[in-house]
C-alpha cells in the first residue's frame, strides 16, 4: 500500500467520511453515500489521475466510476467480487477489509440497485450510461 493510500484509509477510518481521495497534495472528502460523490466528480470533469481513493463500500458500479476517473489505487472497507474483477481488468491496485459476493441495498433487504444495473456490463462507458439511467429511475421514486 502506498503512503498516500495509507493516509486516505486512515482519514476514512477516523472521520465521518464515505470517501477520501488524495494525490499527496490535494485532499478531497465527501460524506454522501452510494455513487453520488463519484458522479459529482465525473460531472465536474475532475482530473483524478494519480489520486488514491479510500471508500467505505465499493460495488461494481463504483469500480467502473473509479476507472473513468483514472484513480491510481483504491482501498475499500467492503468490496464486491464483481468490483474486484473490474479493478483487476483495468490494472488498478486494490486493497480491502471485507470481500462479499454482492453489495446489499441500504435497507439490507436485497442487493444494491447500482451494482445490479451493471452486473452484465464489462465496458466503463456503457456501465456509466446504465448507472445514470438507474439513478434517474431511483430519483423518480
Amino acid at each position: 500500500m502506498s503512503d498516500n493510500l495509507t493516509k486516505c484509509r486512515e482519514i476514512l477510518k477516523s472521520g465521518n467520511f464515505t470517501i477520501v481521495l488524495s494525490d499527496g497534495k490535494t485532499l478531497l472528502t465527501d460524506t454522501k453515500r452510494g455513487v453520488k460523490p463519484l458522479f459529482d466528480l465525473l460531472d465536474k470533469n475532475t482530473d483524478l489521475s494519480g489520486f488514491s481513493a479510500a471508500d467505505k463500500v465499493v460495488g461494481k458500479a463504483a469500480a467502473f466510476l473509479y476507472v473513468l476517473l483514472n484513480i491510481k489505487e483504491v482501498y475499500a472497507d467492503v468490496i464486491s467480487t464483481h468490483a474486484l474483477v473490474v479493478f483487476e481488468q483495468h490494472k488498478i491496485p486494490v486493497e480491502y477489509n471485507t470481500l462479499t459476493d454482492k453489495i446489499k441495498n441500504r435497507a439490507g433487504t436485497g442487493f444494491c440497485p447500482m451494482e445490479t444495473a451493471v452486473l452484465d456490463e464489462n465496458e466503463p462507458e456503457k456501465a456509466l450510461k446504465k448507472i445514470r439511467e438507474k439513478a434517474k429511475e431511483l430519483a423518480q421514486k
